[in-house]
């Protein structure tokens, strides 16, 4: 007869997978932002105008988006952990073959691999978060891996920065994609022992059966404002603050880089607030909307007051702003879907809202290059970011219904 596991063994075990999905969302997000770092020197060789540049941006979500649908639907019904080793190589190797592209096709069909293999990674995280920690703890869950989101920028931005100036905007590429192909076999050994678990018959949520949820649609359009400004700002800040700005390669390293760290530190430190205030008894579904409420609205300020600066100190200083304001923005949009979902549909809960929300990846970018190259300036395109952001902040706080996990006709009772 098996026995169970003792919380302490299960604490260990959610707490292994944390840190090694931290550890993978990390990576992901230094892939993904290679092609900003190497803007600078990859537009100018390529040819490459803004709306081609914000084309190559885009091209990842165009796949990107719809494929949280699938993945999300896939990791309630099979191992998600050999979907992500799975995704994993795909999206090492979209990276490394990126390093010879030789024009705007090219880069763009690799965009759209890397946007398949990348899709596996928050579908995936919240299924393994949900099923194996604990609510008490799912704060600081949620943030170590919504840190990671914004370690992973501030190490490539400062490795990416370096490599570029010494070795080419090609070696960015070549060198991060071979990186993740080296994490692959840790995340082998880390969850090699969970590959015989997948959902059973009578485990599966039907896909739609999450979609008749108004929450998982509500959700989703405010996702889609708390992603806008943050891939604006990844994709195009470092061109902007090279081109524009006048800023050495290196001094727009340092800056991006601190601003990504601040960010980092500020997920934690409120994933870590957020579960003490929730085990003192504060109802955790307010707390996570306000954070989200909250977090959105300074963050659009924040965007603005990037746009308006006049010098590079107070440049500096409304994107360390932006950074602590966009803290909690990661994480509790995947806590609270959690939260809706349960174990049982968070994979397909999080595809949708994903799925939704990283449609800003597709009309931003494309969006961004036409205003650069119509007007010469970015201005208005921070305009729109910030706009997006408030609008979102007003939106978690008012659109957003009381959260409640979704009952299942299994789950009811008379």
């Amino acid at each position: 007869m098996a026995t169970l596991a003792s919380p302490r063994s299960a604490a260990g075990t959610g707490a292994a997978l944390t840190v090694a999905l931290a550890l993978l969302v990390l990576l992901n997000y230094v892939d993904r932002g290679a092609l900003a770092i190497a803007a600078p020197g990859l537009k100018t060789e390529l040819a490459l105008t803004a709306t081609g540049f914000g084309i190559a941006v885009s091209a990842f979500a165009w796949i990107y988006a719809p494929a949280q649908l699938v993945v999300g639907w896939l990791s309630d019904r099979f191992c998600v952990y050999r979907l992500v080793a799975a995704g994993l190589a795909l999206w090492a190797l979209a990276t490394t073959l990126t390093s010879f592209v030789g024009g705007l096709a090219s880069l763009v069909v690799l965009r759209l691999a890397l946007g398949i293999g990348e899709g596996v990674a928050f579908p995936a995280a919240s299924k393994i978060i949900a099923a194996k920690v604990s609510s008490a703890h799912r704060g600081i869950a949620n943030s170590t891996i919504a840190s990671a989101l914004y370690f992973g920028p501030a190490l490539g931005i400062f490795a990416g920065g370096l490599i570029m100036v010494h070795l080419g905007w090609r070696a960015v590429f070549l060198i991060f994609g071979l990186a993740t192909f080296v994490w692959l076999v840790p995340w082998l050994l880390v969850s090699r022992p969970h590959w015989r678990e997948r959902g059973t018959s009578h485990e599966m949520v039907p896909l739609r059966r999450v979609a008749r949820e108004k929450a998982v649609w509500a959700m989703g359009i405010g996702h889609f404002a708390n992603t806008y400004a943050f891939f604006f700002l990844l994709a195009w800040l470092p061109l902007f603050l090279v081109k524009t700005r006048g800023l050495a390669v290196g001094d727009m390293t340092r800056l991006l880089t601190t601003v990504y760290l601040v960010q980092a530190v500020s997920a934690l430190l409120l994933g870590w607030l957020s579960d003490r205030l929730v085990a003192r008894g504060v109802d955790e579904g307010r707390l996570r909307k306000g954070l989200m409420a909250a977090g959105l609205s300074l963050t659009g300020i924040a965007v603005l007051g990037v746009g308006l600066a006049g010098d590079t100190a107070h440049i500096a200083f409304w994107l360390l702003f932006a950074g602590i304001a966009g803290g909690p923005c990661g994480s509790n949009v995947y806590a609270i879907s959690q939260m809706f979902a349960g174990p049982r549909a968070a994979g397909s809960w999080v595809g949708i809202v994903n799925g939704i929300g990283n449609c800003s990846g597709i009309v931003g970018p494309i969006l961004t290059g036409l205003i650069v190259d119509a007007t010469g300036s970015y201005l208005n395109a921070f305009y729109i970011a910030g706009a997006v952001s408030l609008l979102g902040g007003l939106w978690w706080a008012f659109a957003i219904p009381a959260v409640r996990p979704m009952v299942l006709d299994d789950d009811a009772t008379t």
